[in-house]
């Protein structure tokens, strides 16, 4: 193990290369991680509208509720809304009626495309938003967008007196933006940032119905919203933030957390059918709220859930469940017959009995008129080429890179006065720290159980003791501590706490040897590096100094899998739709064991970590007033790097967290003197307060 540089005899070793460990499988982490998402799914569910009784406790509670939809979308504060700078860039005569191709902002550079389909004959008629799905149609290269293969649902409504505009979504329009940030792309720093393209979706299609209020031919307070599959998501998400709208049909686009988390038929990726959607399906769960209180928004205006019976990416029983939910909502109210579950037979896909289903309540609740029969007579196909709004992308589009502004980070600049930023920062910290709670870690436990550690293992040799404490982390997590000790030595006068990622568990291990591996749940055939082992063993009895290791959960014994494999990846996006980030709850594990060692070990505690472990610790001692130290190598300076913690960018960055820290010591290591300055904003909060707490060393590579 490399000892923190407190220790004299390590403070010149850098980093040591690890073997990559082969992949394997790790049935001890994927039963915990199973057990512990149905644990944390059941907490979520039974606290979602559970508690309603009547109608006027759920309007006094609706508003507070829908700032936390916008915030969990990357909305609130709610931007302002721009000038639309709406364009018609051609028209099309259909049979029966006419189409628009239409563009606009939603906001400065962020480009929407669609058709706005009309009947032919002037008048004033209701409207219908039809929010497109994972569709699109491409030829040599040139996408034409998802509003050519769904045009068959606005002609349709043209054709029988509706007003229709069809969007393209950002991911599969005429400019591509980007839907699978954290599915295939590795952008998990959205989680960090709050962000989520369904915020995207849902800011356009607000913005279309601004576009179709605006239009002469347009009855403003007749507006209609559906689509199916991924705009079926998206139907939601207008609908619950905007009473604009008087009528929905959400197609195939939603079911609960339980369906999300625990169900499906993947099971290569672990079950549910998360791992058969994109990001833009999802809010970022900062409130811990199941799928129903987003549909239970809409009450109680009218909203129809469509969906098919062998839909093995919306199951029957998750929309089921979730219906079910929804229904005593509207019954507060009294309009039991506004909310209707429509199931049909058929796998994931379009059918004209879900499309039919549509126009009657698009017919019933926009036109009242219950009495015309609604057939599936849809009217000829225009061509791509017809329907394509632009010949080319506009200068200054920002579609494919509007996840990198979408939502505000955190600005936090240092007044220029020495004096003032003094003032400015002791007036910042407990704002800092309010924000970590409530944004980034508020789906840490609220009432931890308690710890009860039971002595896991003893074990002397070679002149080295290491102990082991099993501890529950919170329900679920079960983990291991260790300490590391010299037999005989005087009482320690600090203790220094290793938080380990996959490479420090992996050197742990072999600086302790096969002696030590039943303890450390390691194979036998464990090879040591004696050289390290000796060295060790003598800083720890000249520098009256204990060391104790944590591997949080998902490292060293609770591993579930390798990095960046499909598992990994899926079980990473679980976390975010509980309210949480796999590195958050790692901050919690290491608290735990912080816990966990003070009953065990009376002294100073310095917590030390490498690389995202660095800023794993650090964020768990700002939450643990006992721990009198930090030792930090190569802590990332941001975290669009790591560690991901949930809406951390909304808040602050690593360099604000690090001056958090003072005034207890602070050792941050870096690889070069370039490295240096990216923390220079914790060392100008120093000079303005008068303290020496934190200490920038350059090791090299």
């Amino acid at each position: 193990m490399r000892f923190p540089l407190a220790i004299s005899l390590m403070t010149a070793l850098a980093a040591t290369a690890f073997a990559q460990q082969k992949a394997a499988s790790y049935p001890r982490g994927e039963a915990m991680i199973e057990d512990y998402f149905r644990k944390q799914v059941k907490e979520i569910e039974d606290r979602t509208l559970t508690d309603l009784t009547t109608k006027e406790a759920w309007e006094t509670h609706k508003p507070k509720l829908r700032e936390q939809f916008f915030d969990m979308m990357g909305l609130w504060p709610l931007p302002a809304k721009t000038d639309l700078r709406a364009t018609i860039t051609g028209t099309v005569e259909g049979d029966g009626f006419v189409v628009e191709k239409v563009l606009y902002q939603s906001r400065p550079g962020l480009y929407v495309t669609g058709n706005l389909y009309k009947p032919k004959a002037a008048g004033k008629y209701p409207a219908i938003l039809y929010v497109c799905g994972h569709g699109n149609f491409v030829d040599k290269g040139i996408s034409y967008g998802s509003k050519v293969p769904y045009q068959y649902h606005p002609a349709w409504f043209a054709a029988h007196g509706y007003v229709c505009l069809i969007l393209d979504t950002v991911e599969l329009g005429e400019i591509r933006g980007e839907h699978h940030g954290t599915y295939s792309r590795g952008m998990w720093w959205w989680q960090s940032r709050g962000y989520t393209p369904a915020g995207v979706e849902l800011w356009n299609g607000i913005r279309g119905l601004d576009y179709l209020q605006s239009r002469p031919d347009v009855d403003p307070d007749k507006l209609g919203l559906t689509g199916r599959s991924g705009g079926g998501a998206t139907s939601w998400w207008i609908a619950a933030a905007d009473e604009r709208v008087k009528a929905v049909v959400p197609v195939a686009g939603i079911v609960d957390l339980h369906a999300q988390v625990n169900e499906g038929l993947n099971e290569r990726l672990k079950k549910g059918v998360i791992t058969g959607h994109c990001d833009c399906m999802f809010h970022i769960n900062t409130y811990r709220w199941d799928f129903a209180m987003i549909a239970a928004l809409i009450a109680p205006r009218p909203c129809l859930l469509g969906n098919s019976d062998v839909d093995d990416i919306f199951p029957v029983p998750g929309y089921r469940r979730l219906a079910a939910k929804v229904r005593k909502v509207y019954a507060l109210y009294g309009a039991e017959d506004k909310f209707d579950l429509l199931e049909t037979k058929g796998p994931h896909t379009d059918t004209p009995e879900l499309r039919i289903g549509i126009d009657k309540w698009m017919n019933r609740w926009l036109k009242n008129d219950t009495a015309t029969k609604v057939e599936d007579d849809l009217p000829a196909k225009l061509t791509p080429q017809q329907l394509k709004v632009f010949d080319k992308a506009p200068e200054g589009a920002l579609n494919e890179v509007i996840h990198e502004t979408f939502v505000p980070m955190a600005t936090l600049e240092l007044p220029a006065s020495d004096k003032v930023a003094k003032e400015w920062w002791a007036g910042k910290k407990d704002q800092l720290m309010t924000g970590l709670r409530e944004q980034v870690f508020a789906g840490w436990p609220k009432s931890p159980s308690a710890l009860k550690p039971v002595a896991a293992g003893d074990v002397t040799t070679d002149g080295m003791r290491l102990q082991a404490w099993d501890f529950e982390s919170e329900p679920g997590i079960p983990l291991r501590l260790f300490l590391l000790s010299s037999p005989g030595a005087d009482k320690p006068e600090k203790v220094v706490l290793s938080v380990l990622d996959e490479p420090g568990w992996s050197k742990w291990c072999r600086d302790l040897g096969p002696a030590f591996a039943e303890v450390l749940m390691e194979k036998k055939d464990l090879k040591r590096d004696d050289a390290m082992f000796a060295q060790n063993r003598t800083a720890m009895k000249t520098q009256k100094v204990q060391f104790a290791a944590i591997a949080p959960r998902g490292i060293g014994p609770t591993k579930w899998a390798d990095a960046g494999t499909s598992i990994d990846i899926q079980m990473k996006r679980r976390f975010a739709l509980i309210g949480q980030t796999l590195d958050g709850q790692r901050v919690w594990d290491v608290r735990r064991a912080v816990a966990v060692l003070n009953a065990e070990v009376k002294a100073p505690m310095t917590l030390h970590g490498e690389r995202d472990a660095a800023g794993i610790a650090l964020y768990a001692g700002l939450f643990e007033p006992s721990v009198a130290a930090f030792d930090l190598w190569h802590l990332p300076s941001s975290h669009r790097t790591g560690p991901i913690l949930l809406n951390v960018l909304k808040v602050l960055d690593a360099p604000q967290a690090v001056a958090l820290a003072a005034p207890r010591p602070v050792n941050l290591t870096v690889k070069t003197e370039a490295e240096r300055a990216d923390w220079a904003w914790p060392e100008r909060v120093q000079k303005t307060t008068g303290g020496k707490s934190l200490a920038v060393r350059v090791v090299g590579e």
